[in-house]
């Protein structure tokens, strides 16, 4: 496994080429349940409910889902507490922080441009005899 690493090391990825694997973890990021999990978790560490009822609207297998793939990029620690019962804690990695300094002023961005947005739609609906 250190030999793809090392191997993968020099490549010049990119993700406008169909088959970088790049491609794959960008998805896993920006979808919807990946972009605010990733933006849940960057105050902290949470248990599984916690982010559930963070991230309003998730399915718990849509999140089981979206946390298993940010695992398996790197992006979420998930650390299984030996107790009883049992407890497992959610965090970002440093790969993921660095993930989440760059997702959260879109975050941010998005929600104070939601009145423009809006706006937007309403005038699209109006020319077009609405949705």
């Amino acid at each position: 496994m250190e030999d793809t690493a090392a191997a993968t090391q020099d490549l010049a990825f990119d993700a406008f080429a169909r088959n970088c694997p790049s491609r794959e973890t960008l998805g896993h990021v920006t979808g919807r349940w990946g972009a605010l999990t990733v933006g849940a978790l960057y105050d902290g560490s949470c248990r599984f409910n916690e982010l559930r009822r963070r991230v309003d609207g998730v399915s718990e297998k849509m999140l089981s889902q979206t946390l298993q793939a940010l695992e398996r990029d790197g992006i979420v620690h998930r650390e299984a507490q030996p107790v009883n019962p049992p407890r497992v804690d959610y965090e970002l990695t440093p790969l993921g922080r660095g993930v989440a300094e760059r997702l959260i002023p879109l975050i941010r961005f998005l929600e104070e441009g939601t009145p423009e947005v809006m706006a937007s739609r309403e005038r699209y609906d109006a020319e077009r005899g609405g949705l």
